[in-house]
């Protein structure tokens, strides 16, 4: 969709305009909120009144916002660029400064150099401005409410500045972030679209985690993104200030790709940004055990980005896995095999009570097998611990991914009693 709203094809932009609009990358997902606001802008562009060119998006930190607004360049072919507000801002920040310039003379000369507002607004660009909400000065949002008239203008101190027809401001803000207030009354008044910004729906989520992180495991893109929807209602419901987004979900996918154990990332990567306040992590925790989300968390464990021929994946019992022709001698503990059971239909949830449906040849002391072995399509498969005589003591669950040709397995494992689906 890369272009497909181009608001000016006739205009002809400089070789600095053309660096300064967004080139999508391969991650990106198109939103239905970023088609309704193409769509809109579209419709209406030579409308006259109804020319829609302030836009809104009001949401919670990491829920796409600055994303959405880059991609917004790249759709209707405009250069972006933006402002982020503090409190402290004044006019000169809104209007540029004149400042004295060094010269080879004793006189001094002074330059007028524009904001980054003013760049945006006599040239025709897609301005994001964010936070405005935390603006203390009056005169500031006063200056910004002129200039989003659809005539406005902006005076400097050198000349008057008129709106270029194909100026867009995009106005980002959170909500409940401290030193946020309420958007000025006159300012949401000027906007003609506004989109409210939460966390996208849970099949976005995991679409969207697949392009950024290049994970594949969908079962568990949509676990992940169930605890971080718990997590941000249950912040939102206890008025814990820190948020769980689409950002958080992100590095945290990433880290286990990387082999982070899977809780020590969530904390490292989704609740220590919400809080380190004790009790608060404890509501945030308590809401994941009523749910019943941290023992499905601590039964998954991912292998890494490892290659496999497609013939045989080794795991071993501190959770390593190795790929190749496994060749037996004289120090590995005997093998016993695994085999999918007879009456077996794809996937089974029926928990062996002893090891003795599996054709086990050979076990440890306590009975657990030592290797399990499964035979597919010819291919043979090898599960266990070849390298210490002890019992494989892996997780309840472990998704092990071949490459190629290899087909694809969970096998689950819990207290010795093994058994595949």
């Amino acid at each position: 969709m890369n272009g497909n709203y181009l608001l000016s094809p006739e205009r002809r932009l400089t070789e600095e305009e053309k660096l300064l609009i967004w080139k999508k990358p391969v991650s990106h997902v198109e939103s239905d909120t970023e088609l309704r606001i193409c769509n809109a802008i579209k419709a209406n562009w030579n409308r006259g009144e109804m020319k829609i060119t302030n836009i809104l998006l009001e949401g919670d930190a990491g829920s796409g916002k600055t994303q959405l607004a880059k991609a917004l360049s790249a759709e209707l072919g405009l250069p972006y660029t933006k402002i982020t507000c503090f409190a402290d801002m004044d006019k000169s920040d809104i209007l540029g400064a004149i400042l004295p310039v060094a010269g080879d003379s004793e006189a001094i000369r002074y330059q007028y150099y524009p904001s980054e507002i003013v760049r945006a607004y006599e040239n025709g660009w897609l301005l994001e401005i964010q936070e405005p909400t935390v603006i203390r000065d009056s005169a500031v949002l006063m200056v910004l409410n002129s200039a989003l008239e659809a005539d406005g203008s902006i005076n400097l101190p050198t000349r008057i500045v008129h709106r270029h027809p194909d100026f867009i401001a995009v106005i980002t803000t959170n909500r409940s972030y401290n030193g946020c207030r309420p958007l000025n009354e006159a300012l949401r008044d000027r906007i003609q679209h506004a989109e409210k910004m939460d966390l996208p729906p849970i099949g976005a989520m995991v679409e969207r985690a697949a392009c950024k992180t290049g994970c594949e495991n969908r079962e568990l893109l949509q676990i992940f993104a169930n605890v971080i929807i718990l997590l941000d209602k249950t912040a939102k419901a206890n008025a814990i200030k820190g948020v769980a987004g689409m950002r958080s979900y992100f590095y945290w996918v990433d880290a286990v790709m990387q082999e982070t154990d899977v809780t020590e990332a969530l904390y490292h990567k989704v609740i220590y940004k919400m809080t380190t306040d004790r009790e608060e992590i404890a509501l945030l925790e308590q809401a994941l055990r009523e749910k019943d989300l941290f023992s499905e968390l601590k039964s998954i464990a991912v292998l890494g980005n490892g290659k496999t021929n497609g013939e045989e994946l080794e795991i071993c019992a501190d959770g390593s896995f190795e790929t190749g022709q496994t060749k037996a001698d004289d120090d590995t503990p005997p093998a016993a095999s695994l085999k999918r059971a007879k009456d077996s239909k794809g996937i089974s949830d029926v928990i062996s009570e002893s090891t003795k449906q599996t054709e086990s040849a050979e076990t440890d002391e306590d009975g657990t097998p030592a290797c399990h072995e499964l035979n597919s399509a010819g291919r043979k498969t090898v599960f266990g611990n070849r390298a210490a005589n002890r019992p494989i003591r892996l997780y309840e669950r472990l998704w092990a991914v071949g490459s190629g040709k290899c087909k694809r397995y969970r096998i689950f494992y819990k207290e010795g009693v093994s058994w595949i689906a």
